[in-house]
């Protein structure tokens, strides 16, 4: 993982040194419209115990001004643990984004997201546990085009206060973190039209 992380690093390094001499036809501008997301698999097995979990997360955005874009990203999720319980969610998040050097080939910019959503629990044994989630999540990322359309993203989600509460419980289940480790990244494609 440590390399890959370290790669992409390299690969936006090198994009920022070499963007001032692209053709400025790559990156974003007012009146831009993307289309992004990640697809993530995650399996974790510890002794007799195990876990998968696949999260689907499409995204749109717009930009209102040159370097401010507003969107929308759904997430769709889908696991199963070690006692067959299998849990499904399905959320939405509204997120703002200020983009610095947006109209180049290599941009960061910082996000706010806030989310909800609802999700089930299925246990093998039977029934069901619902539940319902909030959360508002703080981050950074960055774009680096490598062509005019598309573009490889990452973001790291680094603050975040998240809700979960089941029906029927009194109180929701809160956290409220900040990220400082690279556990948080994800990575993505971009395609701007």
């Amino acid at each position: 993982m440590k390399k890959i992380i370290l790669s992409v690093a390299a690969v936006f390094a090198f994009g920022f040194a070499n963007a001032q001499d692209k053709n400025e036809s790559s990156g974003f501008s007012k009146g831009s419209m993307f289309l992004s997301g990640n697809i993530s698999y995650d399996s974790t097995k510890e002794g007799d115990l195990k876990s998968n979990q696949l999260t689907f997360s499409p995204t749109f955005g717009y930009f209102l001004t040159e370097d401010i874009a507003l969107g929308g990203r759904l997430n769709v999720l889908s696991g199963e643990d070690e006692d067959e319980t299998k849990t499904t969610e399905f959320g939405l998040e509204l997120f703002g984004r200020k983009y610095w050097t947006a109209s180049s080939q290599f941009s960061l910019f910082g996000e706010l997201a806030v989310g909800f959503g609802s999700g089930k629990e299925e246990p093998a044994v039977g029934g069901e546990n619902k539940y319902k989630a909030f959360g508002v999540n703080a981050g950074i990322g960055v774009n680096y085009f490598i062509s005019s359309a598309w573009a490889l993203e990452a973001k790291w989600a680094a603050l975040g206060y998240n809700s979960l509460k089941f029906d029927g419980a009194d109180d929701a289940a809160t956290s409220f973190g900040l990220g400082a480790d690279l556990s948080n990244i994800s990575l993505g494609l971009l395609y701007k039209f």
